[in-house]
């Protein structure tokens, strides 16, 4: 085929046999083999714009309540220079692996979980990498990984919209992303950037989870907005997408995760999110 015959080119270059280096790139040209011994079903992948929102406690809280409801769920940490995923289950030891792949580690309540720290030797050892040696280690979490079979997968994402983001939404068969906030001013402009991310790399954005939303008087049970008054409803309503939940503070959250105890914690704020991808799964599942 010539130049001139490349660059006119209009047709499905897939089905003509041809090669054509100028053809439109699909979706699925960019995905990432999965492990030739895992079976998952739904990836969701948890975001937020900026860093210290509580995103991989999120992440955490809604693994632990789909695995009481009986499914088998697994966390892939993509938060490789900030990885809190392990200490917040209790997991210290290293990983290993077999002939099939490497094993991810198990928490008491059977997640199945891969993150930077398990591979170190000393997991209080910074991961001092480059953008593209981060992005390269996601994607072999999810294609060198044997993650059996899984329900629901849940991608604790780093802050921001940069490399390892842009890696994920490429290269994984994510089905929606949830997208942590707080309520702040920087909020509005934090979550656009965010939303048009998903949006540009055709990902669903499934809703809004607002952390901090407020702490409960022990004595009146008074709701009091201690980081200012939430914007969520507004800017959920800008963009025609529900809240999933508004999460208090609370200082037993802090206390299971240093104690890696995020599986007793015992609270039910993620019920209705849980029911929500539920209810996506079975419309996934009928399509």
């Amino acid at each position: 085929m010539g130049n001139e015959a490349i660059e006119n080119c209009s047709h499905d270059c897939n089905s003509c046999g041809e090669s054509c280096a100028a053809r439109k790139m699909e979706k699925s040209d960019f995905l990432v083999p999965m492990n030739a011994h895992s079976n998952i079903k739904h990836v969701i992948a948890i975001m937020s714009g900026k860093g210290g929102v509580g995103k991989s406690f999120v992440t955490s809280a809604l693994a632990a309540q789909m695995s009481q409801k009986g499914y088998k769920v697994a966390i892939l940490d993509a938060d490789a220079t900030g990885p809190s995923i392990p200490k917040g289950f209790g997991l210290h030891e290293q990983v290993v692996a077999d002939e099939r792949g490497i094993l991810p580690a198990v928490t008491k309540g059977g997640i199945k979980v891969i993150s930077v720290n398990l591979l170190l030797d000393d997991e209080e050892t910074p991961v001092v990498w480059r953008g593209p040696v981060i992005a390269g280690t996601v994607k072999q979490f999810w294609s060198e990984v044997v993650w059996g079979d899984v329900d629901y997968m849940f991608v604790d994402m780093p802050p921001g919209t940069g490399d390892v983001p842009l890696t994920v939404f490429q290269s994984l068969p994510v089905e929606g992303t949830i997208i942590v906030t707080s309520p702040q001013q920087l909020v509005a402009m934090i979550v656009a950037k965010a939303v048009n991310m998903a949006e540009a790399m055709e990902i669903p954005v499934l809703g809004f989870v607002e952390n901090y939303s407020y702490i409960t008087c022990g004595k009146c049970g008074e709701r009091m907005p201690v980081f200012g008054e939430s914007q969520i409803d507004e800017i959920a309503a800008k963009y025609m997408l529900p809240v999933l939940a508004k999460l208090p503070v609370d200082s037993a959250v802090a206390k299971a995760a240093d104690n890696g105890e995020m599986e007793a914690l015992g609270i039910d704020w993620f019920e209705g999110m849980a029911e929500f991808l539920e209810k996506l799964a079975r419309v996934t599942e009928q399509a």
